[in-house]
């Protein structure tokens, strides 16, 4: 109960966060755009690591949810090119995967991945990793500021 308490607090801080969520499974993009409806999130998705980068450039997200197992352009390219680009390297990002061996976690973290969800999801671990970088997120715009 003191989870769904905190959700629906959140929810209206989470209003006019934008969220790209990347996954060439459709059932992933299915089940994180109704997690996320909880939270007031608008929700993008993309099927391939060509459309998240596209994507993140014209829709400027502030969290991204990010398959490393993508078609065209992988995650870890993925991840390497919104960190080295100016106008996108401060997104949050999320990598949710199947790929959970400490290589794969450690080298998507070393890329610049903010934290990172085991599939499969487990649904009050996904809202709790969105709920603490939409926190991180509320924190930078506030000392942005000032």
């Amino acid at each position: 109960m003191a989870e769904m308490d905190k959700t629906q607090l959140l929810g209206t801080e989470t209003k006019g966060i934008k969220v790209l969520v990347a996954d060439d499974i459709p059932f992933g993009l299915i089940y994180a755009k109704k997690v996320l409806s909880r939270l007031n999130l608008e929700v993008i998705t993309a099927v391939n690591g060509q459309e998240v980068l596209d994507k993140a450039l014209s829709e400027k997200p502030s969290l991204l949810l990010l398959e490393l197992m993508l078609p065209v352009i992988d995650g870890y390219e993925v991840l390497r090119r919104l960190r080295s680009d100016p106008q996108l390297s401060q997104s949050r990002i999320i990598v949710m995967s199947a790929l959970s061996t400490n290589d794969n976690i450690v080298r998507a973290l070393n890329l610049g991945a903010d934290d990172f969800v085991v599939k499969p999801i487990a649904t009050d671990k996904l809202l709790k990793s969105v709920l603490g970088q939409i926190e991180l997120i509320r924190a930078m715009e506030a000392d942005a500021k000032g």
